[in-house]
């Protein structure tokens, strides 16, 4: 699509949009930026445009856009597809991308692209690095931190691009084609936002959306939902297990991840010589290495770059040991699904922070992963109360209540006794008291460090 000195309306001015903002600069674009927030300064975001860009701000009020003269319009992911903003977008005939959908138009290179409820940022993360360390021009993009549009405009033909994606994301993509995509899981997430399971299927689902017979699309056959989507693609379906050995596929037994093409297994590497703690991450691992040789990869490379990996920030992180009780940040663990994950991977009698921003989630699964290693749950937050109340219903009464997460390291310090760990894992996402999960996980480590 031709852009040039046509008006382009760019949704949201957060960092997703303002990277789209900046992308479309270049295409000389005549950019709208809106944002409902009329509370934002609008110099400061001009500010964040490149000089000479031609840019209007309106803030607050929708009906001052012009719909008619739009060429296109750019959602950021934080913004609803079913508002009635977009839907008289598309009533108009104004073509609506999400911002990752405006990177993959205007940039080039093959993508290789990661979705599921958790574990997307270490997969991805760790495929980063594999990539990285076979080809000479990567770029590891998307829900990790750095957003799509503001690589695009850098990549080439030769360009590899590492994405995580969120389900938010994947609602805007329109031809969006990554060559490799993956699946890793799905649980119930975000359900305020998709209202229904169903409609978060199948937005991690649209990863595939556009993949041919010549694409891989790597799915875990030990999740009932991604195994049966293997049925449903076009591409082709690659399954990575934990439980059970896999030809052709990725699976786990007695320690090692193997790959099998179809005709002989190929040892990877042991998971004991690994920086990666827990099976949620050896899945991770398994995953990896499947996105890798389905891109053709040399296993010598993935050998290498999975046993030098380390985790990812924020998640099950380790921060420091002190008076003998070992503290770990899992600040990433945002539902209960994931923060099962970082209870499973403790080894020691536990006291666990939990609560936050109320996302509709059941807190109940949770509650009963504590399988005894739990001593004490302090809950902070807008959830606090709920998940008390789901705690008690499961039996479990060692509870405390703290007003900040600071107020919650000290408890935890005081409770604990040495050969115990504290791990914030909060099964809720960080709105409300923190920025972002990232936000949260740094400011636990300070309060941990200054103990």
């Amino acid at each position: 699509m031709d852009l040039q000195d046509q008006k382009v309306l760019v949704i949201g001015c957060g960092i997703s949009g303002m990277g789209a903002a900046r992308l479309l600069s270049r295409a000389n674009a005549n950019v709208i930026l809106y944002d409902e927030n009329d509370k934002r300064d609008v110099e400061e975001i001009l500010g964040g445009l490149p000089e000479g860009t031609r840019a209007e701000v309106i803030l607050g009020e929708w009906s001052r856009i012009q719909i008619r003269e739009l060429k296109l319009a750019v959602i950021s992911p934080g913004v609803p597809m079913d508002i009635p903003m977009v839907e008289q977008l598309k009533e108009n005939g104004v073509p609506v991308w999400g911002e990752v959908e405006l990177a993959w138009q205007m940039g080039r290179g093959k993508v290789l692209a990661i979705t599921g409820t958790n574990g997307k940022t270490t997969t991805t993360a760790l495929l980063g690095e594999i990539v990285k360390n076979d080809t000479a021009e990567s770029f590891v993009v998307g829900n990790i931190g750095t957003a799509y549009t503001e690589v695009a405009a850098k990549t080439t033909e030769d360009s590899v691009i590492v994405a995580e994606m969120s389900s938010f994301q994947l609602e805007g993509i329109v031809d969006f084609h990554p060559v490799v995509s993956a699946i890793l899981n799905i649980s119930p997430d975000h359900l305020n936002r998709h209202h229904t399971m169903e409609n978060y299927i199948n937005a991690k689902k649209r990863i595939a959306l556009n993949q041919t017979e010549a694409d891989t699309c790597v799915l875990n056959y030990e999740d009932e939902v991604t195994r049966k989507f293997g049925e449903e693609i076009r591409s082709r379906a690659f399954y990575f297990s934990s439980k059970r050995k896999l030809a052709p596929g990725v699976y786990l037994s007695d320690d090692v991840v193997y790959y099998n093409d179809g005709e002989k297994d190929v040892p990877i590497c042991n998971i004991l010589e690994c920086n990666l703690l827990g099976l949620h991450n050896y899945e991770n691992i398994m995953a990896a290495v499947a996105c890798a040789v389905a891109f053709g990869i040399p296993t010598d490379v993935i050998r290498k770059t999975v046993t030098e990996f380390r985790a990812v920030e924020h998640r099950i992180e380790f921060v420091t040991e002190k008076n003998g009780v070992v503290y770990y940040n899992d600040s990433k663990g945002t539902n209960p699904d994931a923060a099962i994950k970082g209870i499973q991977a403790m080894t020691r009698p536990t006291c666990l922070i939990g609560g936050g921003y109320d996302k509709d989630s059941s807190y109940e699964d949770w509650i009963r992963a504590f399988d005894g290693k739990v001593k004490l749950l302090v809950l902070i937050g807008a959830t606090r109360e709920k998940i008390a109340k789901a705690a008690r219903g499961c039996g479990f009464e060692d509870i405390a209540f703290a007003d900040t997460l600071e107020e919650a390291v000290n408890i935890c310090a005081t409770e604990a006794e040495p050969g115990d760990a504290v791990l914030l894992s909060p099964a809720c996402a960080s709105w409300g008291m923190f920025t972002n999960y990232e936000e949260r996980g740094k400011k636990f480590k300070e309060y941990v460090n200054n103990l």
